[in-house]
């Protein structure tokens, strides 16, 4: 019957006319045009609908323990990225227990029946992250101190420390607490401010004493027959005719005169004789010369904690130097007051101070001529140390005593030991040193402040025009009165005189004031009025 219906259909159709027969043969076409049409046009609609969810949560867990998690859901399906990281155990359709197997990060999703994503989360796993931050609490109670982990062996400290070596602390606690195989990144703040100010004074005093004694003589002998002459000391007299003018101190004289110079320091004492026949001139040479000097400088300089600095006043000397063939090259010596010191901040304000203080001068003693140049010679005061203090102390890091005496006798042997005539052939010089040097370092832990609030040497002052300085004028300010600060007294007012009770009052002689008396504490620096 299905053939039979079939070959009725098309024979019916064959007996149409031809005009109305290209019409059932388009059908066929289009629905299948139409049917490969459908999946492009689906295409894109199915590209529109794609949609990537994100994690929305992070947990951190720490090796070999969980969290049970309670699911905002009925869940029908649990992904778990890296199940070597973390694992999940299902509890029930709305609860799941995650735990942490190895340090690392993995992905956990949970999905209903319908396929929606109804729960997902970041698991971060590390070593003993819970009892890592109680150990640092413990360990560090006024630090604030963040641990998180990076990867298996990894860990990263965030936060606020007082000072850079609580820093240090907590990198030490934390590989001793994970082991020294655990790489730590520590990027900690200080609360401490870092800057510090170094002041250093040097204060030196010389003194120094010399006496000389030289005893100088000349003899001429005029007669005849065996003649006899003895001579000691410097050629003081140039010119001699015995029994001529004589002329002490002076360079030249008339024919016939006597010139006697000096020394050039002290005074000199000239007497012309005639002894056992012979003319003889004597000149005793007596100097005395007493020194003093006294020295001061106050370098100061800041710095970052952990940082080096340095700091030169003065200036730099030429030094030749021969390079051979002729050639000559020039190099050059700092000299003057020079500092340099490293500062590191420590726990509770202390400062650990490498510091290197120097102060040299040119001298003409030891100086050496080189090819017609004069080289000076420096004389140095330096010291390099190590000191821990506070801010604001101070700490005598280096200091200097020295006494050194030296005596000479320039005789004549045997003569120059007869009593009271041997002085005639006989000289001596004494000389005494005493040097005494102080080196004193005070640290402070510093803020920057207000420019307007600095005060330099230069406020105060003001160039002088003619009148002032033929004395007509008084040189002040443009402002009229010189805005320098000066010194100021104290703020505590001092008690007046009173009368004991046990004495009646009355007419009181007034006392002599007492010489001041000095304070029983030491105080730094020297004062020729004590």
């Amino acid at each position: 019957m299905e053939k039979a219906s079939i070959m009725n259909a098309t024979t019916s159709t064959a007996s149409r006319p031809a005009g109305k027969r290209a019409r059932p043969r388009l059908r066929p076409m289009l629905l299948g045009a139409a049917l490969c049409a459908a999946p492009l046009s689906i295409v894109p609609t199915m590209a529109d609908a794609q949609s990537v969810v994100r994690p929305t949560q992070d947990i951190v867990l720490s090796i070999g323990k969980g969290e049970l998690i309670n699911v905002p859901g009925s869940m029908a399906d649990v992904f778990i990225a890296n199940d070597s990281i973390a694992d999940i155990q299902v509890k029930s359709q709305r609860q799941l227990y995650l735990f942490g197997k190895s340090g690392g990060e993995t992905t956990v999703y949970a999905s209903n029946a319908a396929g929606d994503v109804i729960w997902a989360a970041n698991v971060r796993v590390g070593s003993n992250i819970g009892s890592l931050d109680q150990m640092l609490a413990l360990a560090m109670p006024q630090a604030k101190i963040s641990v998180a982990t990076m990867g298996s062996n990894t860990v990263l400290l965030t936060g606020t420390v007082a000072n850079p070596e609580d820093a240090a602390e907590a990198e030490r606690l934390v590989s001793a607490f994970l082991g020294d195989e655990t790489n730590v990144i520590a990027r900690l703040t200080t609360a401490t401010p870092l800057q510090v100010n170094l002041q250093v004074r040097f204060a030196e005093v010389s003194r120094s004493l010399v006496r000389a004694i030289g005893a100088n003589l000349l003899s001429s002998d005029a007669t005849n027959g065996f003649q006899f002459g003895v001579t000691r000391g410097r050629n003081f007299a140039p010119q001699y005719t015995p029994g001529g003018p004589v002329g002490v101190g002076v360079t030249g004289g008339s024919d016939g005169s006597t010139v006697i110079t000096g020394n050039g320091t002290g005074a000199t004492i000239a007497g012309l004789g005639s002894l056992f026949g012979m003319d003889l001139a004597a000149a005793l040479d007596l100097a005395e010369t007493n020194g003093l000097v006294s020295t001061l400088s106050q370098p100061n300089l800041t710095a970052l904690s952990g940082e080096t600095a340095d700091f030169l006043a003065g200036g730099e000397f030429p030094i030749p130097i021969s390079q051979g063939l002729g050639a000559t090259s020039v190099e050059y010596r700092n000299y003057g007051v020079k500092l340099t010191y490293t500062p590191t901040v420590l726990a509770n304000g202390r400062i650990s101070i490498r510091v290197s203080p120097e102060v040299s001068e040119l001298s003409s003693q030891g100086a050496v001529s080189l090819d017609g140049v004069q080289i000076p010679a420096l004389i140095t005061r330096r010291a390099s140390t190590t000191v821990e203090l506070g801010s604001g102390q101070s700490f005598m890091i280096a200091g200097l005593m020295t006494n050194n005496s030296q005596s000479t006798i320039d005789k004549a042997p045997g003569l120059g030991d007869v009593p009271i005539l041997g002085n005639l052939f006989r000289s001596n010089s004494f000389r005494k040193g005493e040097t005494e040097l102080v080196i004193v370092i005070t640290p402070y832990l510093v803020k920057p402040v207000d420019g307007n609030d600095i005060r330099l040497p230069t406020d105060g002052y003001n160039s002088p025009d003619t009148l002032s300085q033929l004395g007509f004028k008084e040189t002040v300010p443009q402002g009229g009165v010189p805005d320098r600060p000066g010194p100021t007294t104290s703020d505590r007012q001092s008690r007046g005189p009173q009368i004991s009770q046990g004495q009646q009052p009355g007419p009181q002689r007034a006392e002599k004031p007492r010489k001041r008396q000095r304070s029983a504490s030491a105080a730094p620096g020297f004062s020729l009025n004590d």
